[in-house]
């Protein structure tokens, strides 16, 4: 089982930088299998707890390279809870690549495990009788200190539903469970393992030092 490593952290890091530069980002070392996968990426501020700058995935297995190539940007710039990072924000920035695996079908929408398993739920609204969907990776609920009917109640207006959460609803639901391979690393530790690896900073950084 393919997991996530610094070498996939680096390239979303590289791939943002060459979105503000006009070079190329160097090509990524690790295998293009298919999976299915996540960028996050968090901004530390005044040394505080780092808060979520934008993270957009896919639950349909993707070529790493260019699923970390694109969500890399798609979720940095076009995550539409948040402003497009900007390039003076790059230094202050997390990143974190999730692969998804052991995707298994729930008995009913509490057979999941907080910290554990990421959670995909499938319900029908009963206001337009329209289908709505949403997920969770596994670090959400526990990070947020959520019970499992707080997260099912959070991910539903995830989803965009806006009306009364029963019990009756709860059951309703079809509830898929997965696990996560994760990494992260903050800017500086990109920097660190840029010049360890490649033996050189970052070619890129230069072209954002003057926009800090």
């Amino acid at each position: 089982m393919v997991s996530a490593d610094k070498d996939m952290v680096a390239y979303c890091f590289d791939t943002l930088l060459a979105h503000y530069s006009t070079e190329q980002p160097p090509p990524p070392p690790f295998d293009d299998g298919q999976h299915p996968l996540f960028v996050t990426w968090k901004k530390v501020v005044n040394g505080g707890e780092p808060r979520l700058r934008g993270c957009i995935g896919t639950l349909e297995p993707r070529g790493l390279i260019n699923g970390f190539r694109d969500y890399a940007l798609t979720s940095a710039l076009k995550d539409r809870r948040f402003s497009p990072i900007q390039a003076k924000e790059i230094p202050h920035l997390e990143c974190t690549v999730s692969i998804l695996t052991d995707y298994e079908t729930a008995s009913h929408y509490l057979d999941w495990e907080i910290g554990k398993h990421g959670i995909i739920i499938e319900f029908t609204d009963p206001d337009y009788n329209t289908r709505r969907s949403a997920t969770y990776l596994p670090e959400v609920a526990a990070h947020e200190g959520w019970t499992k009917t707080e997260a099912i109640d959070s991910l539903m207006r995830k989803s965009g539903y806006n009306g009364s959460i029963t019990e009756l609803l709860r059951k309703s639901i079809r509830l898929t469970r997965y696990q996560s391979s994760l990494c992260t690393m903050d800017h500086n530790d990109y920097v660190s393992y840029v010049k360890e690896t490649r033996g050189g900073a970052p070619t890129l950084v230069g072209a954002i030092s003057g926009s800090r």
